[in-house]
């Protein structure tokens, strides 16, 4: 039997009791663009490459994955040459969107891992995961990168009834969780959108995203890397003595080439099935008042999701003033025909209207507030929900993409991955499934976008269904493919 989730009754009955018109209000004056990158975001770029140049080593991307792997080229290989290259600018795309949710997984999680990764693996791929996030803190001590984190992990609302079972699971399976029911939850985060949750201490961080941008992209420039803003990469060139990289305006000529596109199109030609642009989209509120702020409870901040397929991810952040507000993301994961990428992708008023509902929802005792940032970014969500890489061009080209919304943490571990492959490096890591295996491609168009549809379509049956999975969600997952974000 079928039955409405919780946010979808709350949408049907948002045009009777006036929570509709409220979140209109609340959107009005609300800026159409990412709240980090408004507040923290750098004043000028670098200048863009206008003459024919040569390195040891080319970064192709200024996101996270990018910035990770010339700071670590710097530090493994100190008299290496490294340029790194951006289309745009230095994280003005998911690394400068995202919630800031910074997780040890490398793996999307246990249960995913369980789909994807041989049991004889497991221990050690969760242990990497630990490890490479104690080592990315590590770092950011060592280069004094401020990016004001939030260490206490993340609380899972169950807000359907079938997810309390989930929830006792976790709680009985894992001594790290913690689970919360009433006023034990009401105490660590005062919503009326779940009776019980589980607190994960040991998941990860919260962090300013742009903060540590800005840092990465610091740590760069101190170590010697040469970096070049406004200027994409358009073509690989096999050469005698390495890859030449085309550009509009100029020629370089790498000995290796580190690809870190995210989802946008491969220069690889090979993995562009691998992987979707799905538009994820937030909502930031206008600054709490105290009483507002003290209403919530939430003293540690940690961060906060449900347990739905549309899944909402929700934090305390502080902004350049020392304000405190509320971001509220996700449930919406909107996948465009054609796998196209597009300015006008990153609005979405229906998504935006939806998500001041939903706040509503979670907690009414902030109804009223003004919301003061709406935008919404682009994830590069491969099969197996977890990053992939690959080489090229005799060795001397490495890619890694597939992050699926939790690139945080993920893109540092992928910077050493990539550098021990470009550099023949025969770690252990690089001799596991994570980083042999490649995920099955999606199909192409014209059966990408019916396909998507329907499993999205399936997902939200599943939670209508109090988490009953019906064949086609339960074929996918002995087929090991899924859409997420």
């Amino acid at each position: 039997m079928e039955q409405l989730t919780r946010f979808e009754q709350v949408e049907k009955d948002a045009t009777t009791n006036g929570a509709l018109t409220r979140a209109h209000e609340a959107l009005r004056d609300a800026k159409r663009i990412p709240f980090w990158i408004d507040q923290f975001g750098r004043d000028q770029a670098t200048e863009e490459l206008t003459h024919h140049a040569t390195t040891d080593l080319l970064v192709v991307g200024g996101g996270y994955c990018g910035l990770w792997t010339a700071l670590r080229a710097k530090q493994r290989y100190p008299k290496l040459e490294v340029t790194l290259i951006e289309a745009k600018e230095i994280a003005w795309a998911a690394s400068g969107r995202n919630g800031g949710f910074c997780e040890p997984s490398l793996t999307h999680g246990r249960a995913n891992a369980a789909i994807h990764i041989p049991e004889s693996e497991r221990k050690y791929v969760e242990e990497l995961g630990e490890t490479n996030l104690e080592e990315l803190l590590q770092t950011l001590e060592e280069l004094q990168i401020e990016c004001d984190i939030q260490p206490h992990g993340v609380i899972k609302l169950a807000t359907e009834p079938h997810q309390a079972e989930i929830i006792h699971n976790l709680a009985s399976t894992d001594d790290t969780i913690t689970q919360l029911e009433g006023q034990e939850l009401y105490k660590q985060v005062a919503t009326q959108a779940a009776p019980i949750g589980a607190w994960a201490q040991a998941e990860g961080v919260l962090l300013n995203p742009v903060k540590l941008a800005n840092g990465l992209r610091e740590a760069c420039e101190s170590l010697g890397v040469t970096i070049y803003e406004h200027t994409p990469a358009t073509k690989l060139h096999p050469v005698t003595d390495g890859v030449a990289v085309s550009t509009p305006k100029a020629t370089i000529l790498a000995q290796r080439v580190a690809l870190a596109t995210n989802g946008f199109p491969s220069l690889l030609k090979r993995t562009r099935l691998h992987t979707v642009p799905v538009y994820d989209y937030a909502i930031v509120t206008e600054p709490l008042t105290k009483e507002q702020r003290a209403s919530l409870n939430w003293e540690l901040e940690q961060g906060v999701t449900d347990m739905n397929s549309k899944f909402h991810y929700m934090r305390v952040l502080t902004d350049n003033q020392g304000k405190q507000r509320i971001l509220l993301g996700g449930y919406d994961a909107k996948y465009h025909p054609g796998r196209k990428i597009k300015p006008q992708y990153e609005t979405s008023e229906e998504t935006f209207t939806r998500l001041a509902i939903h706040l509503e929802e979670f907690f009414p005792q902030l109804r009223g507030i003004k919301i003061s940032h709406a935008w919404g970014g682009m994830i590069d969500t491969c099969t197996r929900f977890f990053p992939f890489f690959t080489q090229s061009h005799a060795n001397k080209v490495a890619a890694a993409a597939g992050f699926t919304g939790l690139g945080v943490a993920a893109t540092r571990f992928a910077a050493d991955v990539l550098l021990d492959l470009l550099y023949n490096e025969k770690t252990q890591r690089v001799g596991t499934t994570l980083v042999k295996k490649m995920p099955l491609p999606f199909p192409p168009e014209p059966f990408l976008w019916p396909s998507i549809a329907f499993t999205t379509h399936q997902m939200v049956r599943s939670d209508r269904r109090g988490g009953k999975k019906g064949p086609w969600l339960w074929l996918l997952e002995k087929l090991k493919l899924g859409f997420d974000s």
